[in-house]
């Protein structure tokens, strides 16, 4: 898991609304990175409208909220589309990105064992660098904890 301070791994990936998008042509921004294990779940859902629902906050702060999970790009554009979603999501359907910040791991239900993402979110300076880390987020006021988090990044 990476931790403050580190640079953040660049990637490109594809998103909802067909475009590609690339970590590092949002350098001079603050970007919202979080990780979620699948589009249309319970707690996934949760997690996006909250971000949703603060999303001119965030750019008030000059931050871009990006989503990411291993779904593909038709699903992320019906999640977007049934909630109303203003910001993109990225399809990690090879779980690199994943990989890259470490949240890619074994995890159990019902005592059965499998991959997957482990709930996650990392805020990335202007200059690309890790300056918070959420892991094994709780969805419950996520989104303020990191709008929060923002004013002294």
């Amino acid at each position: 898991m990476l931790q403050i301070g580190d640079a953040a791994p660049d990637f490109d990936a594809p998103t909802n609304g067909g475009e590609t998008i690339r970590l590092k042509d949002l350098r001079g921004k603050k970007v919202v990175l979080y990780f979620y294990p699948k589009d249309n779940t319970p707690g996934c859902t949760t997690e996006a409208c909250d971000f949703r629902d603060a999303h001119l906050a965030f750019e008030d702060q000059d931050a871009v909220v990006l989503g990411v999970s291993p779904d593909g790009v038709r699903s992320h554009d019906r999640f977007a589309d049934k909630f109303s979603l203003p910001f993109r999501l990225a399809a990690d359907e090879d779980h690199k990105i994943a990989e890259a910040y470490g949240v890619w791991r074994e995890k159990s239900l019902y005592g059965r064992k499998y991959m997957g993402v482990v709930r996650s979110t990392f805020v990335i300076d202007k200059k690309g660098k890790i300056a918070a880390v959420w892991e094994k987020v709780k969805v419950k006021e996520h989104a303020a904890k990191v709008l929060a988090a923002l004013t002294g990044v």
